[in-house]
């Protein structure tokens, strides 16, 4: 019984290397205040390229439509056949996410006021998941109605999902490094997660993600179910550095 077990526990991990391994699993997320000049776009391209992200998450794109084109200059040849949008207001706002196409499709797409959920599936190996991305409001009296609809993206056909993005909100007071903080706020929200059992991704190396250089705060986060994490239990989040956003990728 026992080598029987052992032998179990192997196979278990072994299927689980191979799933990592075969999702080629890279995801940049990312604040990068506009995506409205060529520049800008080439930025972000070199970062893609240099990492080899095949999923990335992309917040204040400051842009209203978004074509193949725009998404090739920005991500590079392997992401316009495989992307989705929430538009910026006038130049406020937006987020896109899109997928290499060698690795995923994107279907089932949902796009709400401050979050776009759609389904991944995998090429390479037989999985799927939820994947939503966000950007927060930044005035305290959206806030509110920004975590309801957090709690409406839930859906009951598939348990493993990954949240992710700028929330614009913290979690406890050690996420802000100064004593301006609303914690009726901080609280709603730290109850949106535990009600929807989500566990945060830890950040390495880093403990804010966004500066003004006066204040400093971690508003950048990565959120999953435990049937996400299972799937990429040995999933990593860290932080890069930045000259063109007062976000860290």
């Amino acid at each position: 019984a026992m080598r029987l077990l052992v032998q179990q526990l192997f196979w278990v991990r072994a299927t689980i290397k191979v799933i990592m391994n075969e999702q080629n699993c890279r995801i940049l997320n990312w604040n990068v205040r506009g995506l409205n000049t060529k520049a800008r776009r080439q930025v972000v391209r070199d970062l893609v390229t240099e990492h080899n992200y095949s999923i990335v998450c992309l917040q204040e794109t400051k842009m209203q439509n978004l074509d193949a084109t725009i998404v090739s200059e920005a991500l590079g040849p392997k992401f316009p056949n495989n992307f989705t949008y929430l538009p910026a207001q006038d130049t406020r706002g937006g987020v896109l996410l899109a997928v290499n196409e060698d690795y995923y499709n994107l279907s089932e797409t949902q796009i709400r006021g401050h979050t776009v959920t759609t389904k991944l599936e995998s090429k390479t190996y037989p999985v799927s998941w939820r994947l939503i991305g966000v950007y927060g409001p930044q005035f305290d009296q959206d806030k509110m109605h920004f975590l309801a609809e957090i709690k409406s993206c839930k859906q009951p056909d598939l348990d493993r999902w990954l949240i992710l993005g700028d929330f614009n909100m913290i979690l406890s007071a050690e996420d802000k490094n100064n004593i301006n903080i609303n914690r009726r706020l901080m609280g709603a929200f730290r109850s949106t997660i535990e009600e929807l059992e989500l566990k945060e991704i830890s950040l390495t190396g880093r403990k804010f993600t966004w500066s003004n250089n006066v204040t400093h705060t971690r508003i950048d986060r990565f959120f999953c179910t435990i049937e996400w994490e299972l799937v990429l239990p040995n999933c990593r989040l860290y932080a890069d550095s930045s000259l063109v956003s007062d976000h860290c990728p």
